[in-house]
C-alpha cells in the first residue's frame, strides 16, 4: 500500500494504478481533529485536577453553556447552620408538620437550621444537592436559565414544601437553579439521612412524593399561563402564590426582579403595577408591594392560580392558612 498527498487531497494507492477514492485533505483532517482525544501535560493535569472546573472536564461532566452563564452571574452565598436562642419550630414547614410523632422524634436531631437570605444560590443547574431544605418561612424560586443570560421562574416554594427533591427522585441534579426571593429561614436534612427515611417507605416518602406531584403540577400550569394569558393575569397569579406562601398581603421586591421572574422587561412590569395600583388593588413603594383587595386580585387572576391552589390542598396536608 503507498500514500500519495497531493495539495488538496488524499491518496491510497492499493496496488498498481488502482487508488481509492479520494477525500478533500481539509475535511479528513478535521475530522481527525475532532476526534482526537485532547492531549494534557502531567503540569495541566496538575492545575485542572485542583479546578472544580477542570475535575468536571477530565471526568466527562464539564457544564454545559447555560450551566457556566447562569453560575458566572451568581456570588457564592452559602450559609452555614446558625444557632438561635428561639428557633422557628419546624412544624411550621407543612411536610414536617405532617409527619407522625415517632417519624419526627426520629428526624429532629438531624435537623440544622439555616438562613436562606435574599438573593441566596442554593443549588445551581446540574448541581449535586447534598441537602434537603424544608423551609420554615420565606420562598424559593426554581429558576431556569438560558444561553442568552435571560432567566424565568418555573416554579417556587414556601413552608408548605420541600427544596431539592433530586436527591430522592433519583436524577441526583435538576436543570434548573433555585434561589431565595424572599428571605427566611429552612431546616435541613442530609443526602445520607434522606434517602435512609426513604428506604423506610414511612410517611415521609408518601408526603414527598405528594408534594412532587404538586410541584409538577404548578410548573406546567406556569408554562400555560405565560403562554396564553396577559402579563396582568401573570402578575396576579404571582403576587397571590407569593402572599400564599408568606402569609401576608406585603412581598418585598422590585419590579426589576418580578420582570425577571416572568421572563418580560421591566417596563411593562412597572406599566402592569401601576394600572393594579390605579384600580386600587395595590400600592407599590420602593422595592415593595402591598395587596389592598384580595378579593379583587382574586377576581382578575385567570384560572391558573385556582387550578395550582386546588392541587396542593388535595395532594398536601393541611397547615396554617393563608390570610
Amino acid at each position: 500500500m503507498e500514500w500519495r498527498r497531493p495539495a488538496d487531497r488524499l491518496d491510497i494507492r492499493l496496488g498498481g494504478d488502482r487508488f481509492c477514492t479520494m477525500l478533500p485533505v481539509a475535511l479528513v483532517s478535521g475530522v481527525l481533529r475532532k476526534a482526537r482525544a485532547p492531549q494534557y501535560t502531567p503540569e495541566m493535569l496538575t492545575r485542572m485536577g485542583e479546578d472544580s472546573v477542570g475535575k468536571q472536564r477530565l471526568n466527562g461532566t464539564e457544564l454545559t453553556s447555560t450551566q457556566r452563564t447562569s453560575r458566572s452571574n451568581k456570588p457564592d452565598m452559602s450559609k452555614k447552620v446558625i444557632a438561635d436562642a428561639s428557633p422557628p419550630d419546624p412544624k411550621q414547614n407543612r411536610i414536617l408538620a405532617a409527619l407522625p410523632a415517632r417519624d419526627y422524634e426520629r428526624l429532629l436531631p438531624n435537623l440544622e437550621l439555616v438562613e436562606m437570605p435574599l438573593g441566596w444560590t442554593m443549588s445551581e443547574s446540574g448541581d449535586h444537592v447534598n441537602y434537603l431544605h424544608f423551609p420554615t418561612s420565606g420562598i424559593v424560586s426554581l429558576m431556569y436559565s438560558l444561553e442568552d443570560g435571560s432567566s424565568s421562574e418555573t416554579a417556587l416554594v414556601g413552608d408548605e414544601g420541600m427544596v431539592g427533591i433530586s436527591i430522592f427522585m433519583g436524577g441526583e441534579s435538576m436543570p434548573t437553579s433555585t434561589e431565595v426571593q424572599s428571605a427566611g429561614h429552612a431546616y435541613r436534612l442530609s443526602r445520607k439521612v434522606m434517602k435512609q427515611e426513604f428506604a423506610l417507605g414511612g410517611e415521609l416518602q408518601h408526603v414527598a412524593l405528594l408534594f412532587t406531584q404538586a410541584l409538577i403540577c404548578q410548573t406546567s400550569q406556569t408554562a400555560v399561563c405565560n403562554q396564553h394569558h396577559s402579563l396582568d393575569q401573570q402578575l396576579c397569579r404571582w403576587l397571590l402564590m407569593s402572599m400564599d406562601r408568606l402569609h401576608s398581603d406585603e412581598v418585598v421586591i422590585t419590579q426589576k426582579t418580578i420582570g425577571e421572574l416572568l421572563g418580560v422587561r421591566r417596563e411593562s412590569v412597572t406599566q402592569v403595577v401601576g394600572q393594579l395600583q390605579k384600580d386600587g388593588l395595590l400600592v407599590r413603594t420602593r422595592g415593595r408591594i402591598t395587596v389592598l383587595d384580595r378579593p379583587k386580585l382574586e377576581k382578575r387572576v385567570c384560572e391558573c392560580y385556582a387550578v395550582v391552589k386546588d392541587e396542593y390542598e388535595r395532594l398536601l396536608p393541611h397547615g396554617r392558612s393563608s390570610k
